[in-house]
C-alpha cells in the first residue's frame, strides 16, 4: 500500500535574537542573528548571511529559487548540473563563483571566507575530509545541514529524520530566513504545494506501479529508501518506490533485491561516472535481471542528479515521471503538464 506523504506545510521555528544576546558563530557581538531548527535542533546564523558556500546542485537550486544568488560567495560540485540549472534559473548560474569542481576540501571552503556553509552528510560534509558542522562551528562559521541528510539517532549511517516533502519545505523556509528572502521562500513553497496538490488529485492506478530508483551499481546497487527525495517524487507521480520499506535516504541494496522487486519501470539518476547507457547495459547483461519486464519493455526515464536529490526541482521530476508513467499506461491519463523536459538520453 502506498505510503501516505504528510502535508507539505510544517512549522519551522524561527526566532530573531536581540543583538545583546547570543550570536551566531562568526558573527561579531552586536550583529543580528537568527535561529532556525535544523536536524531537529536550534541552530544560529548571521541575519542575513552575507557569504554562503554551497555544495551540490540541489542546494544551489534552493538558493537560486529563493533569489539569493547575491548571498553566494562560492559553490562546488555544480558542474554536473550546470545545464539543468541554466534551464530552470537562467544565466545567473554562469555568474556563480566556482570554489571547487567536485566536493570541496576544508581548505577550499575556508579560502572563500564564508559566514555560512550549506552542505549535507554525504553531500560535502564528511569526517574523512575533515569538513564537518562541528569543525566549522569551531572556526566561527555557521553550518547548515541539508535536512534530507540529517543523521538518525543511534550513531549509525542511516540518514533522514522527516518525510522528504517536509524536509524540503523546512530547508526552503530556513534558507529563506537565513538569507533574508522569506517572502520568496513563501512563494516557492506555495508553488510547490499547488503543483503537489495537482499531482495528488490526478487519477491514480488501482495498484501503484512499482518503480526502482537506479543511481549507480557495482556488486551492489545504490538506490533510495523512504526518506530520500525519490520517495517523494515517485509517490507524487503515482508510483510506489520499490524500497519504500527501507528507513533511509540514499542506500545500497543487493541485486537480489532488484530482482525481487520486479519493478514496472526504472528511473535513473544521471551523473558521472556511470552514464545512462552504461547503467542500462549493466541491467541488460545481468542474469536474473535482464528478463524483468521493465528491462524487456525498456521502461526507463533518466533525469539529472539535481532533480532527484532533495531540492525545489523535485516537483519537476514528479511531473515528468508522471507523464512517463502515463505514456506506458501504468497510471491513467491526466491534465498534468510538466513545465520542463529534463530527460537525458532516454
Amino acid at each position: 500500500m502506498r505510503r501516505r506523504i504528510q502535508a507539505l506545510i510544517s512549522v519551522t521555528a524561527v526566532t530573531l535574537l536581540a543583538s545583546c544576546g547570543a550570536h551566531a558563530p562568526g558573527t561579531p557581538q552586536g550583529t543580528a542573528s537568527v535561529t532556525v531548527t535544523n536536524c531537529g535542533s536550534p541552530a544560529e546564523f548571521p541575519a542575513p548571511a552575507q557569504r554562503l558556500f554551497i555544495n551540490d546542485g540541489n542546494m544551489i537550486s534552493m538558493a537560486l529559487a529563493l533569489g539569493a544568488e547575491q548571498r553566494i560567495a562560492a559553490v562546488s560540485s555544480m558542474q554536473q548540473d550546470v545545464d539543468v540549472l541554466r534551464r530552470h534559473y537562467g544565466p545567473v548560474v554562469d555568474s556563480l563563483r566556482i570554489g571547487a569542481p567536485e566536493k570541496p576540501t576544508r581548505e577550499t571552503v575556508l579560502a572563500h571566507r564564508p559566514d555560512v556553509v550549506v552542505a549535507g552528510w554525504n553531500y560535502g560534509y564528511s569526517e574523512a575530509n575533515q569538513l564537518t558542522p562541528d569543525g566549522l562551528r569551531k572556526l566561527g562559521i555557521a553550518p547548515y545541514v541539508l535536512t534530507e541528510s540529517c543523521r538518525q539517532p543511534g550513531g549509525g549511517s542511516a540518514r533522514g529524520i522527516v518525510e522528504p516533502w517536509r524536509a524540503l519545505h523546512e530547508d526552503l523556509t530556513n534558507l529563506g530566513t537565513i538569507t533574508g528572502h522569506t517572502a520568496q521562500a513563501e512563494q516557492v513553497t506555495a508553488d510547490l504545494r499547488s503543483r503537489l496538490d495537482a499531482l495528488r488529485a490526478a487519477p491514480q492506478a488501482p495498484e501503484p506501479p512499482t518503480i526502482f530508483v537506479f543511481d549507480s551499481a557495482s556488486d551492489t546497487v545504490f538506490s533510495s529508501g523512504n526518506l530520500g527525495g525519490p520517495q517523494a517524487i515517485v509517490d507524487a507521480a503515482g508510483g510506489r518506490n520499490a524500497l519504500d520499506d527501507v528507513r533511509d535516504t540514499w542506500t545500497k541494496v543487493s541485486w537480489e533485491r532488484v530482482a525481487a522487486a520486479d519493478p514496472d519501470a526504472f528511473v535513473f539518476v544521471d551523473y558521472p561516472p556511470q552514464s545512462f547507457q552504461e547503467k542500462v547495459a549493466m541491467l541488460q547483461a545481468r542474469p536474473g535481471i535482464n528478463r524483468l519486464r521493465a528491462i524487456t519493455e525498456q521502461r526507463f526515464v533518466n533525469l539529472p542528479y539535481a532533480l532527484w536529490t532533495s531540492g525545489p526541482l523535485n516537483i519537476d521530476a514528479a511531473e515528468q515521471v508522471r507523464k512517463e508513467l502515463e505514456r506506458w499506461s501504468l497510471v491513467p491519463p491526466s491534465s498534468i503538464t510538466p513545465r520542463f523536459d529534463d530527460r537525458v538520453g532516454s
